[in-house]
């Protein structure tokens, strides 16, 4: 991360903690992750306008409904009323306890609901991880008080996708023609509250290798395409996170080509599983697996429920370009779903880079991205 000495984050966080996760009822605050991008790249000078011209899409925290305690989170999980009373709750838990122990005790809880909130949710939590990460020490209190809101907005929006089958895996096992296989969603009007209740099943990713398990007799007859979830005890925390760069890269990759299916929206097929990618090393190693295993689900449902039917060519391709020259193009164009791809785009070209394989390409679906995404009305 680059040196943020200013305390511009510290700043920009503590002006957006006012503010609820959500205006309209739906629509999220990108502001806390945008911001985030924004320091991390070089572009820390320009958030505070940023924040500025953004302020017109916040809304005031909501009031409190009812006090969130060890007896009832049950119940009030995914009820959107409860959305101040989770941020006091996890603004509680984290004064109390370290903050990877409250992560890795809530992380299972809420991973079944990593749909909830259109995915925005998880990517917060991405983006709050990733600044906690960034300090070898006790953290400043905006982070740890970013990571309380990005969990209680989790809480409060949860929502698992529905009961899905088991189609067959792509036979080249690799995660761009396992996204290729996810069918569309017939009816893609409405938002995506209308889309995801149409969801049936999706291909099984990534192909595991089974362990011995000891025999049980089926108790009813199955659909083959109604399997069990799949066993993840064979994949190991190492090759989890592998498989979840490849998906993180193939989303990416694949908004080249089929980005114009909905711009926006097709922006979270990349960047919630990277929000889990993001995670794992504050996270146990045990939930390493189940961590791909949900990343997929949201990679899956947002390209079933946006994804266009038909794609598009790849675009030209630009000359080649640095990535802090790509990100500055983000940050000029100033929508936050721009900033965001952006930001993803460019730690896949990093690994890629890494790996001695042309990282051009990812910085090519940033670009496409901030050129089928309309501006802010008056850009940043």
């Amino acid at each position: 991360m680059t040196d943020d000495t200013s305390g511009t984050l510290d700043e920009a966080l503590e002006r957006l903690h006012a503010a609820g996760p959500e205006r309209g009822g739906w629509l999220s605050n990108h502001g806390p992750m945008a911001v985030e991008a924004l320091v991390r790249h070089g572009q820390g000078g320009s958030v505070h306008r940023w924040l500025g011209h953004y302020r017109g899409k916040l809304e005031d925290m909501p009031g409190a409904y009812a006090p969130i305690t060890e007896e009832n989170w049950r119940e009030a999980l995914g009820d959107p009323r409860h959305i101040a009373d989770w941020t006091a709750y996890f603004g509680h838990e984290l004064a109390d306890r370290p903050w990877r122990d409250v992560l890795a005790l809530w992380w299972p809880r809420l991973l079944p609901g990593i749909a909830g909130g259109a995915t925005h949710p998880v990517i917060r939590v991405g983006h709050a991880v990733r600044t906690l990460l960034d300090v070898p020490g006790e953290p400043p209190a905006p982070r740890t008080t970013e990571l309380a809101h990005a969990l209680g907005y989790w809480a409060a929006r949860h929502a698992p996708l529905p009961p899905l089958g088991r189609l067959p895996g792509p036979p080249s096992g690799s995660a761009a023609d396992a996204l290729a296989a996810v069918l569309p969603v017939a009816d893609q009007s409405g938002g995506i509250r209308d889309r995801l209740p149409q969801l049936t099943a999706f291909p099984a990713w990534p192909a595991q290798r089974r362990e011995p398990a000891q025999r049980r007799e089926p108790t009813q007859r199955t659909d083959p395409a109604r399997q069990a979830e799949p066993d993840t005890r064979a994949i190991g925390p190492d090759a989890a996170h592998d498989r979840l760069a490849e998906l993180v890269r193939a989303a990416t990759l694949r908004y080249l080509t089929h980005g114009h299916g909905e711009p926006v929206m097709l922006v979270h097929a990349a960047t919630a599983p990277n929000a889990v990618l993001r995670t794992l090393p504050a996270l146990p190693r045990e939930l390493w697996a189940p961590s791909l295993d949900a990343a997929w689900a949201a990679s899956a449902a947002v390209t079933a429920a946006y994804g266009p039917s038909d794609p598009l060519p790849r675009p030209a391709a630009a000359a080649d370009m640095a990535p802090e020259e790509v990100f500055a193009r983000a940050a000029a164009h100033g929508d936050e779903h721009a900033i965001k791809l952006t930001d993803t785009a460019l730690d896949v070209a990093r690994d890629a880079a890494a790996a001695d394989e042309d990282p051009q390409p990812a910085l090519a679906a940033a670009l496409h991205g901030c050129a089928l995404i309309d501006p802010p009305p008056t850009a940043p």
